[in-house]
Parts: C-alpha cells; sequence; structure tokens
C-alpha cells in the first residue's frame, strides 16, 4: 500500500521570556513543567498511530515558543517516540527553531546528533537597541556566535529571521540590519513586516490608539523595506519563492512548502493544528488541559470542496510559482478558470495575476497586495 506523505510539526510552548510583540502560544515555563511536557507530548505521539499507518512523514518542524529551550536528549526523546509511531525513515528535513540566547556548541551539536539538519534562528535585528525594544534576549553578537556555532556543528542549513517596520527604524538603517544578517552567510532568510498585535505589549504603545505609533514607519517606507528585501536578497542569490520566504536554490523550506502546497499535516502539542483527510483539528490552547488530556481534539471543521478549492488558490499563490491548472483539475476535477474565472480575468486586467499556460501567479505588484487577492477567493 503507498502512503500518504505528511508533515510533522511539534510545538514547544516555552521560551525564556515573552517578546514584546509575539501573539504566539507560548510562555516561560521551568524545567519541572518542561520535563512534564515533554512526557505528555510523548503520550500524544503515541496516540496517532492508527492514523501514522497509512502515512510517511518526510518533513519534521520544532516550532514554538522556544524550542531551544529543551535540551538535546529532551528533543531526542520526543524524536524517538516519533520514531516508534511514524514512518519518519525518509524525512527529508527536520528543522528546530533557536533563539541565539539558549543555545551554544554543545546544545547545537547535540541537536544535530539527535537527526536535526535543518535550523531556523530568530535573528529578526542586527541592532542590539531594536533587539532590546523587541524583548529579545540575545544580543547581535551571540546571534553571530550561533551561526559560528552552527557551521562548526556540521549544519549547512540555516535560515534567519528578519522583523522590518520596527518603531523608530528608517529605511537605511533596516539596509544596515540586513546587510549584517545576509553577512552571517545563511541558506535561507524570512523577512516579515512588524504586525502589531492586540493583546501583546506592543500594542498599549504602537497599537491604533497607541501614544508611540507615530513612530512606526509609514505605509511608503514599509513598502520602500519590501523592495529594498527583495532587491538585496536578488543580488546576493537568493530567490523569493514565498511572498516573506527568501533562499539560495535548493535551500526552499520543505516543511512550509507543504502547507502552502495543501499536503496534509499534522500538529503535535499545544495548541497545534492538523488536517487529516480534509478535517483540520486543534489541539487544546489551555496548558493546564493539555497535560491532563491531550488526546483531546477539538474538530473545528470538515472542508467540503469550496473550502478546499478556496483554501488550495491561497495558498498556492503565496508561493512565486503559483498554482497549478493540472492539479487543481486532477484534485478537483475541475478548472480554476471555471470556478473563479471572473476574479482572475479581473486581477489579469490590473496587473496583479499572471494566467498563463499551467500556471497562475501573483505579479511583483500582486505579491505586494496579496491579502486584497486572497480576500476574493474567500
Amino acid at each position: 500500500m503507498k502512503k500518504t506523505p505528511i508533515g510533522i510539526y511539534v510545538h514547544i510552548p516555552f521560551c525564556r521570556k515573552k517578546c514584546k510583540y509575539c501573539d504566539f502560544l507560548s510562555a516561560p515555563g521551568d524545567s519541572e513543567r518542561i520535563r512534564e511536557y515533554v512526557s505528555v507530548l510523548k503520550k500524544e505521539i503515541r496516540s496517532y498511530k492508527d492514523i501514522a499507518e497509512s502515512r510517511v512523514a518526510d518533513t519534521l518542524y520544532f516550532g514554538g515558543g522556544t524550542p531551544s529551550v529543551l535540551d538535546p536528549e529532551q528533543i531526542g526523546e520526543i524524536t524517538e517516540t516519533l520514531k516508534d509511531a511514524f514512518d519518519l525513515k525518509h524525512l527529508k528535513e527536520f528543522t528546530i527553531e533557536v533563539n541565539p540566547g539558549t543555545v551554544d556548541f554543545k546544545k547545537l551539536k547535540g541537536y544535530k546528533d539527535v537527526g536535526a539538519d535543518r535550523l531556523s534562528v530568530g535573528v529578526q535585528s542586527a541592532d542590539d537597541d531594536e533587539l532590546r525594544l523587541l524583548g529579545r534576549i540575545h544580543s547581535f553578537a551571540e546571534a553571530k556566535e550561533c551561526f559560528a556555532s552552527a557551521k562548526e556543528a556540521g549544519f549547512s542549513n540555516i535560515s534567519a529571521d528578519i522583523i522590518s517596520a520596527l518603531p523608530g527604524q528608517t529605511l537605511e538603517k533596516y539596509e544596515e540590519d540586513l546587510r549584517k544578517i545576509i553577512e552571517l552567510k545563511p541558506q535561507h532568510i524570512s523577512s516579515y513586516s512588524l504586525i502589531v498585535e492586540p493583546g501583546t505589549p506592543f500594542w498599549a504603545d504602537y497599537g491604533d490608539k497607541g501614544k508611540k505609533r507615530r513612530d512606526l514607519p509609514d505605509e511608503d517606507t514599509d513598502r520602500k523595506m519590501y523592495a529594498l528585501t527583495k532587491k538585496m536578497l536578488e543580488e546576493e542569490g537568493f530567490h523569493r519563492y514565498e511572498i516573506s520566504n527568501y533562499s539560495l536554490k535548493g535551500f526552499e523550506s520543505k516543511h512550509n512548502s507543504a502547507y502552502w502546497t495543501g499536503k496534509e499535516y499534522i500538529g503535535l502539542g499545544l495548541g497545534a493544528s492538523s488536517l487529516v483527510e480534509n478535517v483540520r483539528y486543534s489541539n487544546i490552547a489551555e496548558l493546564k488541559e493539555y497535560l491532563i488530556n491531550p488526546e483531546k481534539h477539538i474538530i473545528e471543521e470538515k472542508l467540503d470542496k469550496k473550502a478546499l478549492m478556496s483554501e488550495f488558490m491561497i495558498l498556492g499563490l503565496r508561493m512565486t510559482e503559483g498554482v497549478s491548472k493540472n492539479k487543481f483539475l486532477s484534485r478537483f476535477g475541475t478548472e480554476p478558470d471555471n470556478e473563479y474565472g471572473d476574479i482572475l480575468r479581473r486581477f489579469e486586467r490590473l496587473g496583479v495575476i499572471r494566467n498563463e499556460g499551467d500556471r497562475i501567479c501573483l505579479t511583483d505588484y500582486g505579491l505586494d497586495v496579496s491579502n486584497m487577492v486572497f480576500e476574493e477567493f474567500l
């Protein structure tokens, strides 16, 4: 029997300190709580044995939070439990997110020894004042040391995150930050514009009614930063393969690309989501409840054909290569033009979409206004 390929995501909800802009499901946790969480997480993993029998995992991703608050032995425990439940013999990528303030050579070498072959490093900025403003626990010197140690430990596939449009940040300052991060020699860069989310410490200062909101770069500067990122990274050999993601050839994130191309995935851990057989599940988001009953899932929705087509278009258009008409036809038994012809023709006239041959993709301008496009497919 041919097994269905899946991606596995493992959520580690702990961090040393919550960043001021972060609205992810994460919080500081002591060593005892972390050990308890690892034990319960392993119990949840074992509950997937029936589903796992007909599937083969080709990507594994530890995200958070800060997965690097776990020591290599704990990551190894979780990985061994995954091997017992899932077919991990054909993994193409095993990523761990790390915060530079939580790792050293020994720890990174330990991650490599338990099977990780890719790191996603939360650098965020090359300026220590900006890092303090964000509430990060590391300095840029520690980020540089993290990259040096990772390479010494044997990692040759490293991604760096950077955030633009920070309070008080000028275009010239962002260019300097990006140049310094390029000099770290990552194989992949994820570039995000700061979004001030309700409920975060940043919201009080920079939200809709925040007294410091005027410190945020204006929309024109934000767009210039966006364009500058593309220009500078392309000059360094990076290609943009998704709205916010750039890589050297062959170093695209296989795990995240699977999300964007509609592949099944299983999310393990607090608040993690899964998509299996067109049903989207979500785990309990309250830590106390999860620790009591990690196998309890909330079925959010069974996706009907219309919802699946909409999601296929939206996620596919995030990728610069766009949506394959043949894959759409093979999956849904109809052409994209039959379902979305009016929308596609209107956006073609506006120079937002290219509809040529087998591909439907956003133009450079379309990538800039992608949220407007996606709303039309909802």
